[in-house]
């Protein structure tokens, strides 16, 4: 990793936690903003945790775009948790064109494109739970 891409990952490793320390939910619940605050520390421990071993530049690239992208949406949105878990379903929107038919190459065909429109945001969801 090169020293600008180790500052880089350091500074949205502290970017978040210090997002962490001053958050409060939306809910003005002291028992909510307690639970996302533990939940925002976890999962981003975890995450960064996971990826600490990594060596391909073009991975890292990729999860320095997911951090990114998890925290504006968080900014954004005012809600930690993934969308993914809020909604209790896949989010991946696909238009009915895209798929195959049944009958040609069957659901392996559907399954990589849905793997490849997943969104930036939920690489990582789906590879830890």
């Amino acid at each position: 990793m090169t020293k600008v891409t180790c500052q880089e990952v350091l500074s949205l490793y502290h970017r978040i936690f210090r997002l962490a320390r001053r958050w409060h939910a939306a809910s003005e619940e002291m028992e909510d903003t307690i639970r996302e605050k533990q939940y925002i520390i976890k999962e981003a421990s975890m995450l960064f945790q996971k990826n600490k071993n990594l060596t391909d530049s073009e991975l890292i690239k990729q999860c320095i775009d997911e951090c990114t992208a998890r925290i504006e949406m968080l900014l954004h949105y005012q809600i930690p948790y993934q969308r993914s878990i809020i909604y209790h379903s896949n989010l991946i929107h696909l238009p009915p064109i895209a798929l195959t038919p049944l009958q040609s190459h069957g659901l392996q065909t559907q399954e990589k494109l849905r793997t490849l429109s997943k969104s930036l945001y939920l690489k990582s969801y789906n590879e830890v739970s």
